[in-house]
C-alpha cells in the first residue's frame, strides 16, 4: 500500500517523516497565491533531507500551465501533482504539461462529489500516473485539505472503472485508514488534516507514524 503524506514544510518534517518510510511527501509549491505555499528556493531544502525509497510529491494548486512549468522545471521533483478544480486544469492541458516534462510523474487530484466523479477521473484514465480521489467544496478553486471523508462507495467504483493506479485521500488517519483501504481497494492512500498538530499545519510524528503503520500492516 502505497503511502502520502502532506502538506512537510520543514526540512526536520522532510526528515523525519522519510525516516519513517512514506512513500510520497507532499510539499505544496507556489508563488504565494494561496496559503502556506513554499517558494522553490525553499522546497528545495526540503528536498535534501528526503532519502529514499520516499520521494517528493509536489502539489500545485495552481491552475497556470506557465507557472507550473516553470517551477518544476527548476525544482525537478520526482512528482507533480496537480491539484487546481477539475473546470481550470483540463486533461488536455495536462497532457501539454507532460509533454514539456517529459521525465516526471503526474499525480491529478479528482474531486469525489457525487456520481459524476467518475467521468471526470475517467478522462485522466492514461493521462497521469495516479489519480487522487479527495473532498471537495463546491466553489473552491483547489481540491482537497478538507479533513472530511467523502462517499466512498463512489471511491470504489472509480478504482474498479479505471486502470490508473488510484490514491485515497480527504479526512484519513491513523483510526480510519483500514477501513478506507477496505471499502475502496486503493493502490494508495494520503493523510493530511489528521496528521497535523491540533489546530496548526505542522506534523504530528506520532499520527503520521500510526497513520503509515495502520496502511501498512495489511
Amino acid at each position: 500500500m502505497l503511502t502520502q503524506i502532506y502538506e512537510v514544510a520543514t526540512p526536520a518534517e522532510a526528515a523525519a517523516i522519510s525516516a519513517i518510510g512514506v512513500d510520497h511527501i507532499g510539499v505544496l509549491v507556489g508563488d504565494g497565491a494561496f496559503p502556506r505555499e513554499l517558494p522553490v528556493q525553499t522546497a528545495s531544502a526540503l528536498v535534501k533531507m528526503i532519502r529514499a525509497p520516499s520521494v517528493l510529491s509536489a502539489l500545485f494548486l495552481s491552475a497556470d500551465v506557465a507557472l507550473i512549468e516553470r517551477m518544476a522545471g527548476e525544482l525537478d521533483p520526482p512528482i507533480v501533482h496537480l491539484g487546481a478544480s477539475s473546470e481550470l486544469l483540463t486533461p488536455d492541458l495536462v497532457v501539454a504539461l507532460r509533454k514539456s516534462l517529459p521525465k516526471t510523474k503526474f499525480m491529478r487530484s479528482v474531486p469525489v462529489t457525487g456520481p459524476e466523479a467518475v467521468g471526470v477521473a475517467q478522462a485522466y484514465d492514461g493521462v497521469v500516473d495516479w489519480v487522487l480521489l479527495d473532498s471537495h467544496r463546491t466553489g473552491d478553486v483547489q481540491i482537497g485539505a478538507q479533513g472530511v471523508t467523502h462517499d466512498w462507495s463512489i471511491s470504489r467504483k472509480i478504482v474498479e472503472s479505471v486502470r490508473t493506479p488510484v490514491i485515497l485521500a480527504g479526512g484519513l488517519g491513523p483510526d480510519n485508514v483500514k477501513e478506507a483501504i477496505r471499502s475502496v481497494r486503493p493502490a494508495g492512500v494520503d493523510s493530511k488534516t489528521r496528521t497535523d498538530q491540533e489546530g496548526t499545519h505542522s506534523k504530528n510524528l506520532g499520527k503520521v507514524e500510526a497513520f503509515y503503520r495502520a496502511a501498512t500492516s495489511g
